[in-house]
């Protein structure tokens, strides 16, 4: 196969004998990439990249690495902003992967992650003050979220990750994304997708749900 990524357009059988079983390594099987910031406890912001967060109404929920140092300000300040980059974006959001505001660096991330306070500057990016939060939101992302922890808990009988519910206090919009005052164009919105450990943009446009309403 001379292509690493086969079309999803090719005529593909669903016969039986065409699916087998497997055990992937990981389920990241495709999400918006957030870039969340949150006041370090010397008053510092960390922001890190993360990709297990969907939305329900006002509700956002994230799932969260116990050894991280997100989860750590979270439970202290109970608030955050969730920026949401754009595709164009992904560099940035792949020079804040392997960095951590944990100092020492946990032993579970020694290998892979080194320290950085300056995430900010590390990335390449602008902090831009809040207006309901301390935590500052990212400048070059054109959705930004203000939010408030409502819940924390860890995932069931495993203490490696944690679920965290937040409520919206205020949404920022870029204005090249509004649409007639309170609408989000989603064809001028272009997401940063997270799909199975590699960065891809939206595909073409195909149709709108019958709930659509614009």
């Amino acid at each position: 196969m001379t292509n690493q990524y086969v079309s999803s357009k090719q005529n593909v059988s669903p016969s039986f004998d065409s699916f087998r079983s497997l055990t992937p390594s990981i389920l990241y099987f495709g999400t918006p990439v957030v870039l969340i910031s949150t006041l370090n406890d010397n008053g510092s912001v960390n922001l890190a990249p993360m990709s297990s967060a969907w939305a329900l109404g006002y509700t956002v929920v994230l799932g969260l690495g116990a050894a991280s140092k997100t989860i750590e300000n979270l439970k202290r300040t109970q608030e955050c902003v969730l920026n949401l980059p754009s595709d164009n974006l992904w560099q940035a959001v792949e020079r804040l992967a392997p960095l951590t505001g944990k100092n020492p660096v946990p032993v579970s991330k020694a290998a892979q992650f080194r320290y950085e306070q300056e995430k900010f500057t590390a990335a390449g990016l602008t902090p831009l003050a809040s207006e309901c939060v301390a935590p500052p939101r990212v400048a070059e992302c054109l959705l930004q979220f203000e939010a408030r922890v409502q819940t924390i808990r860890p995932f069931h009988k495993a203490d490696s990750a944690f679920i965290v519910e937040t409520e919206v206090l205020r949404v920022h919009v870029h204005q090249n994304l509004i649409e007639d005052k309170h609408y989000i164009n989603p064809e001028a919105w272009h997401p940063l997708i997270y799909n199975f450990r590699h960065y891809f943009g939206l595909g073409t446009a195909l149709g709108k749900t019958f709930r659509a309403e614009r």
